[in-house]
C-alpha cells in the first residue's frame, strides 16, 4: 500500500464495518502501539471476537494478513516519531480544558499530516492522465456541495485564470442539467470527502454516461464517486477528539487540485500564459492604496 498511515485506512473504512469487525477495528485506533506487541490470537481474545475474525478485518480493510497490518502500524510509527507533525509529539487529543496554544498545536498538526499523507499517495500516472484530459477539454464541469462545493468554486476560480471553460456546480438541478448536455470531448470532476453524497454523484454518473472523463476527488478509494469515476485521485484527512468534524480534508484535496491546476497550465502553456497575462493587472487595480498619515 502506499506510505500513508493505515490508521487512517482504518477510519475510512470503519463506518462500513459492523458487529465484530467494527469492534476489531475501533480497539486497533484505540491504541495503535499496543497493537504491535499482540498476536492476531490474542487481539481476537481482546475483542471478544476470534483470530479468524480478525484476519477477516484485515482483508475488509485491504490489507493482506495480519502481519501486514502489524509491519504498516510499525512504519508509521516509524515515521511519527522522525515527523515533525507526527502525532507521536503533539497526538490528537482537545479537551474542553485545553489552553489555547494547545488546540493551534493539535489542529495544526492535523491539517499538516492531512496534506503530507495526501502527497504521499498521490497517483502520478492518475494526476497525469486527469491533467491531460483537463487540458484539451472542450468544457469542464465541477460538482461539490456543501465544504467540497467551496472546493468546486475554488476550482472554478482557478482553472477559468488560465483558460479553461471550466464551472462549478453546487446545486444538484443544476448539475446534472449540466451533465446532461456533455460529450465525450468533456471532463467532469466529482468532488466528495465521503465520495457517497448523492447530490454530487447524480450528475456524476450522468456525465459518465454521456461519455465524459470523469475525474473522482475523495478520501474513500472504495467509495460509490471513486467507483464510478474513470480517474481517481485520493485525499486525506485527520481527527481530532474533540467534535470539530474532520481536520485537513479541505486543504488535502486543494493540494490535488493546485496539481492539476499547474500541471493543466503546463500542458497549455501558451493558452494559459496568454490568460495570465491578460488579467494579471486586475487584482492591482482594484487594490485600496493607503494614504500617508501627515
Amino acid at each position: 500500500m502506499p506510505p500513508t498511515d493505515v490508521t487512517t485506512l482504518i477510519r475510512t473504512e470503519l463506518p462500513r464495518l459492523a458487529g465484530s469487525l467494527r469492534k476489531v477495528g475501533e480497539l486497533i485506533l484505540e491504541d495503535p502501539a499496543a497493537v504491535t506487541h499482540v498476536s492476531a490470537a490474542e487481539l481476537g481474545r481482546r475483542t471478544g471476537t476470534s483470530q479468524a475474525t480478525v484476519t477477516r478485518f484485515c482483508r475488509a480493510v485491504g490489507l493482506d494478513s495480519y502481519q501486514h497490518l502489524l509491519i504498516e502500524l510499525a512504519q508509521e510509527r516509524g515515521r511519527g516519531e522522525v515527523s515533525d507533525w507526527g502525532t507521536a509529539e503533539i497526538g490528537p487529543d482537545i479537551s474542553p480544558d485545553d489552553d489555547l496554544e494547545r488546540v493551534v498545536q493539535v489542529v495544526g498538526s492535523a491539517d499538516l499530516r492531512a496534506v503530507q499523507q495526501t502527497i504521499d499517495r498521490i497517483d502520478l500516472d492518475a494526476l497525469e492522465r486527469a491533467a491531460q484530459a483537463m487540458a484539451r477539454a472542450r468544457r469542464i464541469d465541477v460538482y461539490g456541495v456543501g465544504g467540497s462545493g467551496a472546493v468546486a468554486q475554488e476550482t472554478e476560480t482557478r482553472l477559468f485564470r488560465i483558460g479553461c471553460s471550466v464551472r462549478g456546480w453546487t446545486e444538484v438541478h443544476a448539475a446534472t442539467t449540466s451533465a446532461a448536455l456533455l460529450t465525450p470531448a468533456d471532463v467532469a470532476i466529482g468532488i466528495s470527502h465521503s465520495g457517497a453524497t448523492r447530490e454530487t454523484i447524480e450528475p456524476f454518473e450522468l456525465a459518465k454516461e454521456r461519455g465524459a472523463t470523469t475525474v473522482a476527488l475523495t478520501a474513500d478509494p472504495r467509495s460509490p464517486l471513486a467507483r464510478a469515476a474513470g480517474i481517481r485521485l485520493i485525499s486525506s484527512s485527520s481527527q481530532t477528539s474533540f467534535p470539530t468534524g474532520i481536520i485537513g480534508a479541505r486543504h488535502s484535496v486543494l493540494v490535488l487540485i493546485d496539481c492539476l491546476y499547474v500541471r493543466v497550465a503546463q500542458l497549455s502553456y501558451q493558452r494559459a500564459s496568454a490568460s495570465l497575462a491578460l488579467t494579471d493587472h486586475i487584482a492591482g487595480q482594484h487594490a485600496v492604496k493607503s494614504r500617508r498619515a501627515r
